[in-house]
Parts: structure tokens; sequence; C-alpha cells
């Protein structure tokens, strides 16, 4: 029972941390449920093992390559002095992506251009004309050579130009689609969330039972606020505003341990 690996284990878990059955926890289910959905949306937002990198295909056919070609959104916007109105044009040149994808790095090149490709792939030419036997082949001319070509690649068939928000899970490519042939695949290299239902070992984790617990823990002191004072049968008196500090204190004590030991460092970025 200490390792949860469904939901309502990690509830039973937080509630047990925090005295049940022996204490009554005075939080409401639905309460309970809105704050195991922000702990786990934090712990896939911010946790480096709450994300994990994919590789997503898209098959460009003949009928989706038509709509990104030609598709165009019109959006009319007023002037300032409120006369006159201005119309906008977008072209449809995206792709719509699942919500759970994070964010998308690049997107691979599924073809190379024609100097290092079919019959005169450099590799093939010089493990044909070059190689006689195991040993022969010069590694550092062959590693230079193969460097040479990829740099004469990328300035002849640049990356594809990218622009993605997760909150509208568009793709943008900013490419010529007429240029891409019928029933090709181009490839995402991205991130997307774990999701705990597939992962069930997502709801074990050290920092999430800690993080959820907390989170209870603030709700159950918020809920006593209001009773500050109020007597029980024994004399013993409810302090729910103490309940609420400890657990503010551990909710940033949580936070910062995430930020310095479980966050991916911020990339950087010169010039």
């Amino acid at each position: 029972m200490s390792k949860p690996s469904t939901r309502q284990g990690l509830i039973d878990y937080c509630l047990r941390k925090l005295g049940y059955p022996v204490l009554e926890i005075n939080v409401d289910d639905d309460q309970i449920d809105d704050l195991i959905d922000d702990a786990i949306q934090y712990f896939q937002e911010r946790h480096f093992d709450g994300i994990e990198r994919m590789l997503l295909k898209h098959k460009i056919t003949k009928e989706n390559r038509e709509i990104l070609r030609t598709g165009v959104t019109t959006t009319t916007a007023g002037s300032i002095v409120g006369i006159t109105t201005t119309t906008f044009e977008e072209t449809q040149n995206f792709i719509q992506l699942p919500d759970h994808i994070l964010g998308v790095e690049r997107v691979l090149k599924m073809d190379n251009n024609t100097i290092s490709s079919g019959l005169f792939n450099i590799k093939y030419q010089i493990f044909l004309n070059d190689l006689y036997y195991y040993g022969a082949l010069d590694l550092m001319n062959y590693a230079m050579t193969k460097t040479y070509l990829e740099d004469l690649s990328r300035i002849i068939t640049p990356d594809t130009q990218i622009r993605f928000n997760k909150k509208r899970g568009r793709l943008y490519l900013d490419i010529d689609f007429e240029q891409m042939s019928d029933d090709t695949f181009i490839i995402i290299d991205g991130y997307r969330l774990l999701d705990p239902n597939d992962v069930s070992k997502v709801y074990n984790d050290f920092w999430l039972k800690k993080y959820a617990t907390a989170l209870i823990k603030k709700q159950w002191g918020m809920n006593l606020i209001k009773f500050q004072g109020v007597m029980l049968p024994g004399g013993v008196a409810l302090n729910g505003r103490e309940i609420y500090e400890d657990a503010v204190r551990e909710l940033e004590e949580l936070e910062n341990t995430l930020k310095t030991e479980y966050e991916l460092p911020p990339l950087d970025f010169i010039g």
C-alpha cells in the first residue's frame, strides 16, 4: 500500500500521511480531485521525469497537402479611429498536434540532397573504392568529408523553420508544400507529457507524493481557518491556521527542491 500505482492509491496514501483514519481530514472529495490534478500538472510541466522525448510521424497525403497549401484564414481588425477596417490573411500551414505534446524541438528531414543520396552516396562510394581491407580507410579523412557534406547539405536544404505553441497545439511549418511529394512522412522531434494512466509509476514518484500531501494539507487548513477557536467535545481546539502555514512552508521547500534538483535547466542563448 505504500507504493501507489493508481490515482485512488495516491489519494489514500496522502490521507494516511495526514493522519487518516485516526484523524478526520476535513477536505471534500472534489477538492482532493482538483488538488491531485494540480499536483500532476505541476509535476508534468516542471519535473524532468514528467515528460519524455518522442518522435512523432505525420503522413503528408494529397488531400491534407492541398489544405496546407491553399487553406486561408481571414482576420478583420478595426483601425485606431474606428472608421476603416484591415483584413489579414494567414495560410493554413500548420498541423494540429495532440494535447499531450508539450514542445517541439525540430522537424527531421526525410531525404537528403542529391550530393549524398542514391548510387552516388559518398559513404557508398568510399566503401566501394577505398575500403580494400579492414583498417585501410582513413577514419579522420572520412569523418572530415562527412562533416563537410553535412554542412553543405544544411546550406542547400536548411532545416524546416517551425513555430509551436502548446495552448493552440498548432505546429506551423514554414515550407513550400508544392515541393513535397504525396504519401511522404515528416518526423516531429519533441516532448510529450507522461500520462499517469499509462505510466502508473508516476503515482509513486517520491516528490509527487509529498507535494500532493502538502496540497491537501493546505486545503485542510484553509477549510478549518473559519472555525478558529471553536472548542470540540473534550476540550480540543481547532487550529486551522497552523495547519495552513505548515503546509505553505512545506510547499515552498518542495518547489525549491524541484527547481534545484529535478527541473531541467533553461537553455543558454548567446548573442
